[in-house]
This record gives C-alpha cells, sequence and structure tokens, in this order.
C-alpha cells in the first residue's frame, strides 16, 4: 500500500514515516467494511473518562479516592515492617486523584459561570459625536517634492565644508 498523501510505501503502520498522515484507515477503506459497532464502543470506552462531564460527586469522589489513598500510604511507612521502602509510591495514586477531584470542581465552576445570567441593567445608547470634516488638500497647498539629487548629494556638501 502507498500513502494518500505522499505516495511512499506503507506496511501496517498507523502514520506515514514519510510525511506523518494518518493512515490507520487505509486498509479498511480499501476492503469497503466498515467498522463494527463493537470495535467503535471499544473506542469510546477507551476515551470515556476524559469526555466525562464533571460532576460535583465524581469530584468529591475522587478527593476522598486520593485522601485514602494518602492514608494507606502513611498506615503502610507506621505500621508495616517492609512498607518504609515503597510506601511513597502510594502518592502517586493520592495526588492524582485529588487532582483529578480539584480539577472537576475548577471545570464545574468555569461552566457554571458560563451559563450564569447577567444581571439586566437599563441600557443607555451610545452619544455618537460628530467628527470634523476632513478636506482634501489643493494642489497649491502641496509642497514640491524635494530633488533626488539634492538628497543624494547632500553628504557630499557636508563633506567639503570640512
Amino acid at each position: 500500500m502507498y500513502c494518500p498523501n505522499c505516495a511512499s510505501p506503507i506496511d501496517n503502520v498507523k502514520f506515514c514515516r514519510s510525511c506523518g498522515a494518518n493512515v490507520s484507515l487505509v486498509p479498511v477503506a480499501l476492503t469497503g467494511q466498515l467498522p463494527t459497532a463493537e470495535e467503535e464502543d471499544r473506542h469510546d470506552r477507551k476515551h470515556h473518562r476524559k469526555n466525562k462531564k464533571p460532576s460535583i460527586e465524581g469530584a468529591w469522589r475522587s478527593i476522598f479516592c486520593g485522601l485514602g489513598f494518602m492514608a494507606v500510604a502513611f498506615a503502610v511507612n507506621q505500621y508495616f515492617p517492609g512498607g518504609g521502602g515503597w510506601w511513597f509510591w502510594l502518592l502517586i495514586p493520592a495526588f492524582g486523584a485529588i487532582g483529578e477531584g480539584v480539577g472537576q470542581l475548577i471545570r464545574l465552576r468555569n461552566e457554571r459561570q458560563a451559563f450564569v445570567p447577567r444581571p439586566v441593567t437599563a441600557y443607555a445608547a451610545p452619544t455618537i459625536e460628530p467628527r470634523p470634516e476632513i478636506k482634501a488638500p489643493t494642489t497649491s497647498q502641496l509642497a514640491p517634492p524635494s530633488s533626488v539629487v539634492d538628497e543624494t548629494t547632500r553628504h557630499l556638501e557636508e563633506a567639503q565644508r570640512h
């Protein structure tokens, strides 16, 4: 097969090595078969978390899960003999969950602020001031252009004076 963008040969790859074009659907297009609903569902479930709408319940659940991980990490450090070497690794999911919860709370606040109706105030029409009239100059008011020779030879006259 060949890349539809740059015509370089491609062999079972998702992106063209020459131009970087996405060629993952080229074999599907050549067979003439559309992906099944099951394949699309699998793809949707894989990216479900990114597209999930934030909720106050989900945000607090994430925050409390993170706090739970943090409590378990400190308990492992304190009460388990072999936990002194690996307890801090439990802080990674703890901070991740807390961060996700805080991120959801921030997204919720931003969404709610976007939909808050603004109070209606009396609208005063802006006053329009007349602009001063601009007149084009007449030919008698224009200054004659300077000579090209005057401009290019001026530095020679200054050199002769010194």
